[in-house]
């Protein structure tokens, strides 16, 4: 059971009447969205095959022969662009070498896909893409998800000179990017419908390479609860053929612990928690107590796919692992609202800010498409208006890959949404206008710690104009942010009302605010107005209610009611 805790506005309960008095009236109240330190960061999300082959020796262009050959399997589903299910040479040294394009943009975390050993050959089971869903037939592993031994990187990924802890340390000391690993617990690779034997698939290693699980090419239904090679495994199916495991087994839990936790003393800084939703709550309670137990307060954040905020919300309380996750209902909103044209009021149905819907709305990863959907489908205006919507709203910003340039936009999966970006394209970037908007106000959020964690105060949302506060007053730091956003094709003209008399700089122009000016705000566009403190325009019981509902988010190891 959940319970609200307030860690800011309360005053200990030890201090005596007469100190409480004096701290009431030196120390400020505490005004925050959250504390998370991760909250602080933007996260590019690359699959990192389709980022840039930067070593082609690690390519394994031998791997496999005639339909299970690996590299470079083009598919053209009709009425789709092309697009390849193969591996295309993305690597470490292809992130590593465009680091700098990446920090540029303001990004301070990197999400890259699972990094594990998967099968050498494409899977010749399943179904064919375009005859369902989660078909697989004629797919590899390049995306990273179907592991095989959760310990050993993938042979495609590292370079002689480019380890996993190599990426993660250049990365992190070069140009301050945290690596973000995205991690499965509950399936492994294709595990049955195979016509033929297929070396690795529905085989798990563990760290010596030594087989601890093997399907045997065997539904579910028909695995042998007496084998100690099936019992690694669950008798449910779930998704398409891939070998679900089983959560309820304690020798699965002990594998992913010792598995991740390698890669976290290998230089991972948080978890992005694949399927999270097709395991119990128990089980990712255990693994964070146990993940946390070593790495204290580490961040993770799961996918969910689903758009019933109360269901994704499960994952975030306290009891259930305190998980954070992809806002999907925030994507679902702000794709009808920057493709869609639907009113800036259709996005306050998802922020929940005083509903205490999630343990703390402030933690969420906000995004507007990924690779397991259709890229937004907007044109440059549209991914403009969504990003400046993004980086200061509430919420932690995830960028996929090429929505800097707008790259395939409205493609699917087999459609091109996986497409590989490449060298080519990072260096035709340059001032794209989407990227050079990116650049802008993402960086703008790397500054403010008002837009990184403070409580969001909405003001006045109409059909193309949104405004309000985001106020962060804690330990010294006293910020407030009035964020004025314009989707609309003409110049829009604000209230000067939010300033109240107060002085404001504007934090893209660096230059003061005349209060007894309009304030303009170009079509397409954002401003970000700053001032030391809170301003009394804002009201003080306002902030406390929303102060109250955010400060649900307690820490890991609180005891629960």
């Amino acid at each position: 059971m959940r319970r609200a805790v307030s860690r800011a506005l309360g005053l200990a309960a030890s201090c005596s009447l007469v100190a409480c008095a004096a701290e009431q009236t030196l120390a400020p109240e505490s005004f925050y969205g959250t504390l998370e330190p991760f909250a602080s960061e933007a996260v590019y999300f690359v699959v990192t095959d389709r980022f840039v082959d930067g070593d082609q020796s690690n390519n394994q262009l031998s791997q496999g022969e005639g339909k299970t050959t690996t590299f470079d399997r083009p598919i053209q589903l009709d009425g789709e662009p092309q697009a390849n299910i193969g591996y295309l040479g993305g690597d470490f040294k292809g992130i590593v070498d465009n680091a700098d394009y990446i920090a540029e943009m303001g990004f301070s975390a990197l999400w890259i896909t699972p990094i594990v050993d998967n099968p050498d050959e494409a899977f010749l089971g399943g179904t064919l893409p375009g005859e369902g869903i989660f078909t697989d037939r004629g797919k590899t592993g390049y995306h990273g998800y179907w592991g095989v031994n959760f310990f050993r990187v993938d042979e495609h990924l590292e370079s002689e000179d480019l380890t996993f802890a190599d990426l993660t340390r250049q990365l992190r000391d070069g140009h301050n990017i945290r690596v973000v690993l995205d991690i499965v617990c509950n399936h492994g690779s294709p595990a049955y419908t195979n016509p033929v034997e297929q070396p690795k698939f529905g085989e798990i290693y563990n760290a010596e390479n030594k087989l601890i699980a093997d399907h045997q090419n065997l539904r579910p239904s028909e695995l042998d609860p007496t084998n100690p090679l099936h019992t690694f495994f669950s008798n449910t199916p779930d998704l398409a053929e891939l070998a679900d495991v089983d959560p309820h087994n304690p020798e699965v839990l002990d594998y992913f612990v010792a598995a991740y936790s390698q890669w976290i003393e290998q230089g991972a800084s948080a978890f992005r928690v694949d399927t999270i939703r097709h395991m119990p709550h128990a089980f990712w309670r255990a693994f964070a107590e146990r993940i946390r137990s070593e790495y204290p307060d580490f961040f993770m954040f799961g996918e969910s796919f689903d758009y019933d905020a109360r269901k994704i919300a499960e994952h975030t309380y306290v009891e259930n692992g305190k998980v954070s996750v992809l806002d999907f209902p925030g994507q679902e909103a702000m794709g009808e609202v920057f493709v869609g044209d639907a009113p800036y009021s259709r996005l306050l149905d998802y922020l929940h800010l005083d509903s205490g819907v999630y343990q703390n709305p402030y933690e969420l990863m906000t995004f507007y498409d990924n690779h397991d959907m259709p890229r937004m489908a907007a044109d440059d205006h549209g991914f403009i208006d969504a990003n400046n919507w993004l980086f200061t709203s509430r919420g932690i910003p995830v960028v996929y890959y090429g929505s800097e340039i707008g790259f395939m936009a409205g493609a699917r999966e087999h459609g091109g949404n996986r497409n590989y970006f490449g060298q080519a394209n990072v260096d035709a970037a340059g001032e794209h206008p989407i990227r050079t908007a990116l650049t802008s106000i993402a960086n703008v959020r790397k500054a403010l710690p008002a837009l990184q964690r403070g409580l969001q105060v909405n003001l006045a949302f109409t059909q193309d104009t949104a405004s309000f506060y985001r106020v962060y007053q804690h330990d010294g730091v006293s910020q407030t942010a009035l964020v004025l956003l314009n989707k609309g094709d003409s110049e829009s003209e604000f209230s000067s009302e939010p300033l109240g008399g107060t002085e404001w700089r504007d934090a893209m122009a660096n230059q003061l605010v005349e209060n007894d000016q309009p304030l303009l705000v170009a079509s397409h566009d954002v401003r970000v107005l700053i001032t030391e403190g809170v301003p009394d325009a804002i009201e003080r019981s306002q902030l406390r209610a929303l102060q109250e509902m955010s400060e649900r988010a307690v820490t890991f190891s609180d005891s629960l009611d």
